[in-house]
C-alpha cells in the first residue's frame, strides 16, 4: 500500500467550557486518507466536522496526537504533531499555503479584491507564473466573465465558483471544502458539486469535503468517513469520532 497522504492516529481535540471543563471533544482513532481519493465527513451542525476540517488544514492545535503526518510530496513526511509541538507555526503556514486549498461555506473571498485577484492571491504566495493550470479551471467553471467582478456583484453560486477557482488555483495536491454547498439551492449545489469533483479529478487533487447532505455524497462517488456521537450528560462532555481508513 502506498504511503498516505494523511496518516492520522489517535489524535484528539478538546474544547472547554467558561470554567475550564472539557465540553467538546474529538477522537480520531484512525484517519488514513490515499493520494487522489475522495473523502467525505457527514454529519449534523456540532458533531465535529469542521473541527477535523481545521486540524487537516493545520489551523488547529490538536489536544493531543499519537501519530499526525502528512505527505506532501513524495518520499517526504512532515511530523504535523511534532511541529505543532515545537510551535512551528511558520512551517505550518507554509505547508498550508503550498500544497491545500480551501473551499469555505460562505465562498470566503476577499470582499475589497476582485474575483480575479481573489482567484490569483494564492498564485502570489506561492510565486506560481505558469497560467496552464489556472486557465482550465477558469474556463471549466465559465467564470472568465467575472473576473473584473467584486464579490458583492456575484450571486452566491458564482461566489462559489469563484472560491472553487482560488482554491485550485497554485495548484495544490489537497483540497479542503467545509460544507461547499449549504448555502446554495438544489440546482446550484449539484452544479457546484459536479464543477468541483471533475476538476480535482482532471487534475488529480485529493478532496476531503464536509457535508450533511448524503445524497451529494452518493452521487459523486465520495468514500464515507465513519462517525459516531456520544451526547453530553452526567458531567462528561459530549464526544465525537470519526475514523477512516481506504
Amino acid at each position: 500500500m502506498p504511503c498516505p497522504m494523511f496518516l492520522l492516529e489517535d489524535v484528539t481535540k478538546e474544547r472547554h467550557a467558561t470554567g475550564g471543563a472539557p465540553a467538546f471533544q474529538l477522537e480520531v482513532p484512525l484517519f488514513r486518507v490515499q493520494t487522489g481519493e475522495r473523502v467525505a465527513l457527514v454529519g449534523p451542525s456540532g458533531c465535529g466536522k469542521s473541527t477535523l476540517m481545521d486540524l487537516l488544514v493545520f489551523t488547529m492545535r490538536p489536544t493531543a496526537s499519537h501519530r499526525f503526518l502528512f505527505r506532501h510530496q513524495p518520499g517526504s513526511e512532515a511530523d504535523i504533531g511534532a511541529l505543532w509541538h515545537d510551535d512551528a507555526v511558520d512551517a505550518l503556514g507554509d505547508l498550508r499555503k503550498r500544497n491545500i486549498g480551501i473551499v469555505l461555506q460562505t465562498g470566503g473571498l476577499l470582499p475589497f479584491l476582485t474575483a480575479g485577484e481573489n482567484i490569483q492571491l494564492p498564485r502570489r504566495l506561492t510565486g506560481r507564473t505558469d497560467d496552464a493550470v489556472i486557465n482550465t479551471v477558469i474556463d471549466r467553471l465559465g467564470i472568465r466573465h467575472l473576473l473584473g467582478k467584486k464579490p458583492g456583484k456575484l450571486s452566491v453560486g458564482e461566489r462559489q465558483r469563484t472560491s472553487i477557482a482560488r482554491a485550485l488555483a497554485h495548484d495544490p495536491i489537497l483540497v479542503i471544502a467545509d460544507e461547499p454547498t449549504a448555502s446554495l439551492d438544489e440546482e446550484t449545489a449539484t452544479e457546484t458539486m459536479s464543477l468541483l469533483t471533475d476538476l480535482v479529478e482532471r487534475l488529480g487533487v485529493t478532496l476531503i469535503l464536509s457535508t450533511h447532505d448524503t445524497r451529494l455524497v452518493e452521487r459523486y462517488g465520495f468514500r464515507q468517513a465513519q462517525h459516531d456521537h456520544r451526547p453530553s450528560g452526567g458531567g462528561h462532555p459530549a464526544i465525537s469520532r470519526f475514523w477512516y481508513d481506504a
